[in-house]
């Protein structure tokens, strides 16, 4: 319990940014559970059928998140994403996540599919990693996305991997805001 307070204060100053608000607020959840929950949420000053957009087709996620992907946008269909500019889809380093059910500018819900960068420990729990992603209309032309990352585990080896998910979720959200709200493409690397 000590642990998770510590990286629940840890997770809230980082939340803090010298007097400016920041645009995405990143919580673990664990309510006593065995299982962590990791809730990422921000709102962006852009139309939902742009956020919709920008999270469901090629052009979204090339121009806001990551240099190659391919989408297949049904239920049974898949977001495949490469960070790795030299890559390509398909090879070791392609992040897959399946698609298993929609509700069109409401939700999105996703498994994962880990590659070999992955920790061997997470690797074998792959089956109980789900995101979900929540889409409201907050005020004409303002979107709020909620994101739950679900089938963490309440465990020190988790607690440890969210100090570099939560950074890494935060700056790809960033980069989204930007896309979303200037039109400019992110730089990836």
């Amino acid at each position: 319990m000590k642990k998770i307070l510590i990286i629940l204060f840890l997770v809230f100053l980082t939340s803090l940014t010298f007097g400016q608000e920041k645009r995405v607020v990143s919580i673990i959840d664990s309510t006593k559970t065995p299982e962590l929950v990791l809730i990422q949420e921000f709102t962006v000053n852009s139309p939902i059928d742009s956020v919709w957009n920008a999270y469901t087709t090629k052009k979204g996620w090339k121009n806001g998140a990551v240099p190659l992907a391919e989408i297949d946008l049904r239920v049974g269909g898949f977001i495949k994403t490469n960070y790795n500019k030299a890559g390509e889809i398909g090879d070791s380093t392609t992040i897959v996540t399946p698609i298993l059910n929609y509700v069109p500018k409401k939700l999105i819900t996703l498994q994962a599919e880990l590659t070999d960068n992955f920790p061997e420990f997470m690797k074998k729990e792959e089956k109980d990693f789900y995101n979900l992603i929540y889409f409201v209309e907050t005020e004409k032309g303002k979107t709020h996305v909620k994101s739950y990352g679900i089938g963490y585990k309440n465990n020190l080896k988790y607690l440890s991997l969210m100090e570099y998910f939560i950074p890494a979720n935060e700056k790809l959200l960033m980069n989204l805001i930007l896309y979303l709200e200037t039109n400019t493409k992110t730089k990836k690397e």
